[in-house]
């Protein structure tokens, strides 16, 4: 694939793990570097550079177990918690901000009105990304 820079956006689901095991073995191939993110998506009514502490130590838990993961893996990646309106407009942003050559994304099982749900973030993600992405489907 030749990518140099990927990122994954976690969000503290069963897929977070094989996602970053996926990336890990994808940026062995030819050295790319990883970020993974994890964005708080931040109520209208709060400054975006509000201080939840409760979802900060959440989101900063879930990358430390992310970096973990990582290491596991022989692999050593950065994170980054974000802070948003919405995930899918700042997981693009971030995407073309760091000219990363591959978002990658784990996703879990949903379902909206007994239909398969991907949500809102990853069709916005998978139509606006400036490079390929890649969705990783859990299995309930």
């Amino acid at each position: 694939m030749g990518s140099h820079k990927i990122l994954v956006s976690v969000i503290g689901s069963q897929a977070d793990e094989e996602v970053i095991k996926l990336a890990c073995r994808l940026a062995r191939q030819d050295k790319s570097e990883v970020r993974a993110i994890y964005i708080i998506t931040m109520k209208r009514d709060l400054p975006l550079d509000a201080e939840i502490e409760p979802e900060i130590q959440k989101a900063e838990d879930i990358l430390n177990h992310i970096e973990t993961v990582a290491e596991k893996q022989n692999y050593k990646i950065d994170t980054d918690l974000l802070q948003a309106r919405e995930a899918g407009p700042a997981i693009v942003d971030e995407a073309v901000e760091r000219e990363v050559d591959l978002i990658l994304m784990g996703l879990t099982y949903k379902r909206r009105f007994g239909e398969f749900s991907l949500g809102d973030v990853v069709p916005y993600v998978l139509k606006n990304a400036p490079c390929c992405v890649i969705l990783y489907q859990s299995m309930p």
